[in-house]
This record gives structure tokens, C-alpha cells and sequence, in this order.
């Protein structure tokens, strides 16, 4: 069962989505759940193994809820949460939290919230790209590229990528929907040719429905972004969604070189992750 929970809530971190997760670390008397049973939840409402059922089982999930949802700050500052249930309702103490049980034994819960690492989509893997990727490796980010050109998206260029797409913008996006594209966390946009950037961005914000992953930058100047914007919006796709878009991308600290944007861009996605985080 350890296993299969582990092996759930790491599928559901490559979706892109946040785990709370509860273990038991320590059982006496007539428990239900023993040592190493765990219990792994969602915001979505999915939820995967079990900690014994019952009282204790609701009690926890509550818990789990909490931390996923406006409980963050505690498990920034603690790393998490352990706590201690008796399962008598008539138990007595403030170490301890009684449930309305007869059984008589005590379980001890470990539990956490994981968050899953930001994984770009760089969408141009001409000079900037590759050094974007360099700092995902760095950072022990995932990473994974696209380019219509053969060459600048293959191993050789990027060998530590999840995903190498060369082809056609449409055969991308006709290939993914809205849940697909949640894998990553940011769509860079950073092709050669506006005419690809501007493909790609309005594929994408048709279909996207407002939902936080993936966030979208683009490189490029005011001009751009202006005629960016003038076609978004003539093609249908709401001002909301267009003035979602971070453009121009990177954090201002007078970046000229790619190696300088890149760690502009990093570091104004590793901002937005951990504001984020606050928000929850």
C-alpha cells in the first residue's frame, strides 16, 4: 500500500497539482491503521489509500484539507503537522485528540503538503532557451522544449529535457486540451519568429480556462506585446485572459545576455511559486 500511494501522489505532482498526505507513524492497542499506512488527498477532491477509516480517517482528512487550503504558513514554518488521536471519547489531556470511539489505542499522524516542482515549457530553444534550461537543471526544475525546428529542439542541444517537440505549432496544440497543458508550470514563449510566439499564444489561451497552470511570459518589447494583445482579442479570447500573459517576462534587474535573462526569468517564476504558496 506504501507504494501505491507514493506512486499516486507522484502522478499527481507531474499534473501539476499539490498532495497532502498523512502517515502513520506510530500505533498501540486496537487500532485500525498501522505503522506506514498513509492516506493522500487533493484539493480536486481526489484521494488515494487510507489511514483506518472511521472517525480518525475524517478527522485527518479535514486536517489535510486545512493545509492544502489556507493552512500554509504552518507548514512553511513547521514543515508539517503531527498529531496524536486516542481513540476513546472519553480520553482526557491537551497532547492528545480523543474521537468518539470505544476501541481504547492511540495513532500517531505525520502529515504534509507537497508541491510540485515548476516545469517550463520553453517554447523557442534558440540561445535564451538553452539557458533557461541550464537553470531548471540547476534548480532541479523539469524542463521540456519546442521549436519548429528539427534542430533546436533534439537531445544533443537538450539532454536532460522531459519532452522534445519539433513540428508544427497547430500539430502541438492539437495534440493537447486544458488538462494536458497543466503539466507545466510556465509556457515560455521565446521563439525566433513572432509569427510562432503569436501561433502558440492565442492555441494556447483558447484553451486554457483560467486556471493557474500553466502561467504564460513572452520575451519581447511593448510594440509586440501590443500587437499581440490586438490580435488576442480579435480572435475572441477575453482581455482577462490576454492581460494574464507576462510580457515582457523576467524580473528587472538589466539583463542583456541570455545567461542574465534566463536567471531574470527563473527567479520571476520562482516568485510567483512561492507567492502562490502564500495565497493558498
Amino acid at each position: 500500500m506504501t507504494r501505491a500511494v507514493l506512486t499516486w501522489v507522484l502522478e499527481r505532482l507531474e499534473r501539476g497539482e499539490s498532495v497532502a498526505m498523512a502517515s502513520v507513524i506510530e500505533a498501540s492497542g486496537s487500532v485500525p491503521g498501522k505503522p506506514g499506512a498513509r492516506l493522500a488527498l487533493t484539493l480536486s477532491g481526489a484521494r488515494f489509500g487510507t489511514i483506518g477509516g472511521a472517525g480518525l480517517e475524517l478527522k485527518v482528512e479535514d486536517a489535510l484539507r486545512g493545509m492544502l487550503n489556507g493552512g500554509r504558513q504552518q507548514v512553511r514554518e513547521k514543515g508539517g503537522r503531527v498529531e496524536t488521536f486516542v481513540l476513546y471519547k472519553d480520553a482526557k489531556g491537551e497532547e492528545v485528540t480523543p474521537l468518539d470511539s470505544l476501541c481504547g489505542g492511540r495513532v500517531t499522524v505525520a502529515m504534509e503538503v507537497m508541491d510540485p516542482m515548476p516545469h517550463v515549457l520553453i517554447a523557442g530553444g534558440g540561445h535564451v532557451g538553452r539557458a533557461v534550461a541550464i537553470v531548471c537543471d540547476t534548480l532541479g526544475w523539469s524542463h521540456s522544449v519546442f521549436d519548429v525546428r528539427a534542430e533546436y529542439a533534439d537531445v544533443d542541444r537538450y539532454p536532460f529535457a522531459s519532452e522534445l517537440h519539433a513540428k508544427a505549432v497547430s500539430e502541438f496544440l492539437d495534440s493537447e486540451d486544458g488538462d494536458t497543458l497543466s503539466r507545466f508550470s510556465d509556457v515560455l514563449l521565446l521563439g525566433h519568429d513572432w509569427g510562432v510566439d503569436q501561433e502558440m499564444l492565442l492555441g494556447m489561451l483558447s484553451k486554457l480556462d483560467g486556471d493557474s497552470r500553466p502561467r504564460i511570459g513572452a520575451i519581447g518589447s511593448t510594440v509586440k506585446w501590443n500587437a499581440f494583445r490586438e490580435a488576442a482579442i480579435e480572435s475572441g479570447i477575453s482581455e482577462q485572459a490576454v492581460d494574464s500573459v507576462r510580457c515582457p517576462i523576467g524580473l528587472d534587474i538589466g539583463a542583456d545576455s541570455p545567461e542574465e535573462i534566463a536567471v531574470a526569468v527563473c527567479a520571476e517564476i520562482m516568485a510567483l511559486e512561492k507567492r502562490s504558496d502564500s495565497l493558498d
